[in-house]
């Protein structure tokens, strides 16, 4: 009998992001980004990691390091509508569970891949899993690129916002420049496991009005009652990739 926390790995990699435009082919170390985010999915538990782009320059290099390529359209909106076509494309079924890896997290460890596909699978009443991390600092907690996320106590997440919540209204009336103790805000960590039936009931449903504001995808689960379990990360995420900056800094750190 086969193991409940068999799982595949799904990689969306674009070439043209905005901010840094061919970032999966960025070079770092003698490899491009996309092969460092495939070698730590591949020391993951998954039984298939597959790279899923809408490139045909991103799909030669994974094929040319020996990785498994998914063409995917470019007119995706977002990963999780990439991943959907992807579940499609390979006939997954339905209670397939799929993490998303950023392509542009080369950092990432396996054992927090493996950590998102288990407690998905050990929480039936989640659609989807993904991960947190303590917020330290008064400028981390009320920085809009930081998503926070707030759960109740079986984990299952009740919000994630750009905004600082929860707000220490009191606390924060006397001493607005520090961390009230016992506030413990949480930081969301961008990585995703889903079961394929929810992804593709997703792609059927508009823009949520609060996913819209917040510029938030995982909004939309919530807004259709759809639960996402939220845990601690089991080991430290270090930051991914978005600027030319974040890119330099990887260098150094896998030079």
């Amino acid at each position: 009998m086969k193991n409940k926390h068999t799982f595949d790995v799904i990689i969306p990699a674009r070439f043209g992001s905005s901010r840094l435009p061919g970032k999966p082919l960025a070079d770092i170390a003698g490899k491009s980004m996309v092969q460092h985010v495939f070698e730590r999915a591949c020391e993951s538990d998954a039984e298939r990691v597959i790279v899923a782009t809408d490139d045909m320059r991103v799909a030669e290099a994974v094929r040319g390091f020996g990785g498994e390529v998914c063409m995917t359209s470019a007119d995706h909106a977002s990963g999780t509508d990439r991943l959907q076509e992807v579940a499609v494309n390979l006939g997954l079924a339905d209670d397939r569970i799929l993490v998303n890896v950023q392509g542009d997290e080369p950092l990432i460890p396996a054992q927090v891949i493996n950590q998102v596909a288990a407690n998905l699978a050990e929480n039936t009443r989640a659609g989807v899993a993904t991960l947190c991390e303590p917020i330290l600092t008064v400028e981390d907690f009320r920085n809009p690129n930081i998503v926070k996320v707030v759960a109740a106590q079986s984990g299952l997440a009740r919000y994630f916002s750009r905004a600082p919540i929860p707000w220490p209204r009191d606390a924060f009336a006397v001493h607005a420049n520090e961390l009230p103790q016992g506030l413990e805000p949480r930081r969301h960590i961008g990585i995703y496991a889903y079961r394929v039936a929810l992804l593709q009931s997703f792609v059927t449903w508009p823009v949520a009005p609060l996913e819209q504001f917040e510029a938030l995808e995982q909004l939309r689960f919530l807004y259709h009652d759809e639960n996402i379990h939220v845990a601690v990360a089991s080991a430290e995420v270090p930051g991914g990739v978005d600027t030319e900056q974040d890119l330099q800094r990887m260098r150094e750190l896998l030079g």
